[in-house]
């Protein structure tokens, strides 16, 4: 069986794109640092879609390069490979992002630590692995890497910063490993809830009207372009895809 390895997987995006590899087959190990609970949940999720107990969840903060390569060490030793890779793990501030002097230093790198930092180090430790398979990555971005947007200024530049290294890195893994990358626009749900805040439903009910679709994302509308670039398009490496119903394409 095929191995997809997702980090940042006991919620959103990640829970989705799991759900998404498992209900194809895969063998699927997510990955988390601190919600254990929710992480064995997804994991019953798992085990009820695709082969019961050949889905796994391994503890790791993505920000700390030992503890990466543990959670590879581990995951070898359950599958002996790797097919794909999601770089899901992904923070925010909570400072506006209009508000520059409202910015702290440490919490923009804490932001740029778990979603730039976070993802190189989990892409070069699982890199040999992807060689050897002709695995595909896929990053997750932001269409706020690609234009201004509602949200802060660290998060914002760190999704700038994972459209970069996804072109970066598709020539430096090319031409065994494949990268791209998602970008999804405003989410119906918890994280865009926070980010509007008071706001949210008039907002995102404004942003669904102005989207040709007619609708707001949601996150099986993500998983499924994650899972489209990591399993097709075998020519297709370097790009980001923006998921947003047509939004950013008419706005």
């Amino acid at each position: 069986m095929p191995v997809a390895f997702i980090t940042g997987s006991s919620s959103g995006i990640g829970r989705a794109a799991a759900l998404r590899f498992a209900a194809a087959g895969w063998d699927v190990a997510i990955n988390f640092s601190r919600s254990a609970k929710r992480a064995a949940a997804v994991v019953a999720e798992l085990d009820a879609v695709g082969a019961e107990g050949r889905h796994q969840a391994l503890r790791g903060d993505v920000r700390d390069d030992v503890a990466v390569r543990s959670v590879l060490g581990s995951l070898i030793a359950a599958y002996g490979r790797l097919d794909a890779l999601v770089n899901n793990a992904g923070t925010t501030s909570p400072t506006p992002p209009d508000d520059l002097d409202g910015v702290d230093p440490a919490d923009w790198d804490r932001v740029f630590a778990v979603n730039v930092r976070g993802l190189f180090q989990v892409t070069r430790a699982c890199a040999p692995l992807l060689r050897t398979s002709h695995g595909s990555v896929v990053n997750v971005a932001s269409v706020v890497g690609l234009r201004p947007g509602p949200q802060p200024l660290a998060y914002a530049a760190s999704k700038a910063a994972v459209v970069s290294l996804t072109r970066t890195l598709s020539r430096v893994l090319a031409p065994e490993v494949r990268v791209n990358a998602v970008a999804p626009g405003w989410i119906d749900g918890e994280w865009m809830r926070r980010t509007l805040g008071d706001g949210y439903d008039t907002l995102m009910g404004r942003r669904a009207a102005r989207t040709p679709m007619g609708r707001n994302v949601r996150e099986a509308d993500v998983a499924e372009g994650i899972f489209a670039l990591a399993t097709s398009h075998p020519f297709m490496t370097g790009e980001t895809l923006v998921i947003d119903g047509g939004y950013a394409a008419t706005s």
